[in-house]
């Protein structure tokens, strides 16, 4: 895993956080992974409808800077799963409580899911350990 270069706004840690997943789409990817999607056709179902060549982009941006690690599930051709990381899933406390201020703050929001309010990002973390 290499991590991509970035010029950092600030040394801020908002800032710098911001820098690596304050996007439109990071967290919304790394929400779905938390809710068990791993491949990329699981990504372009999810109702935000991300463009296929943000999802891309998104995703290499996300393993590159270890939230994500990219593992070949099959071989003809070669397709791809993307799994948390422990960095990655330590993001769940993160979208947790963006979820809960978005209940309680945007009307048209709908009540997050009992059980993903009571996931820990351990839960999150597959089999092999990444």
């Amino acid at each position: 895993m290499t991590t991509e270069p970035l010029n950092y706004r600030s040394l801020c840690p908002l800032s710098t956080a911001l820098d690596l997943i304050g996007d439109k789409w990071s967290l919304i990817l790394v929400r779905d992974m938390c809710m068990g999607k791993s491949k990329y056709g699981d990504f372009q179902n999810s109702p935000e409808a991300i463009p296929t060549n943000i999802l891309a982009n998104r995703l290499r941006k996300l393993e590159s800077n270890g939230i994500l690690v990219k593992r070949p599930y099959q071989d003809k051709p070669v397709r791809y799963e993307y799994c948390l990381t422990l960095k990655g899933a330590e993001l769940l406390p993160v979208i947790q409580q963006l979820a809960r201020w978005a209940h309680q703050h945007v009307a048209e929001s709908m009540p997050p899911p009992a059980w993903f309010l009571n996931a820990k990002p351990e839960d999150l973390i597959k089999a092999s350990k990444l």
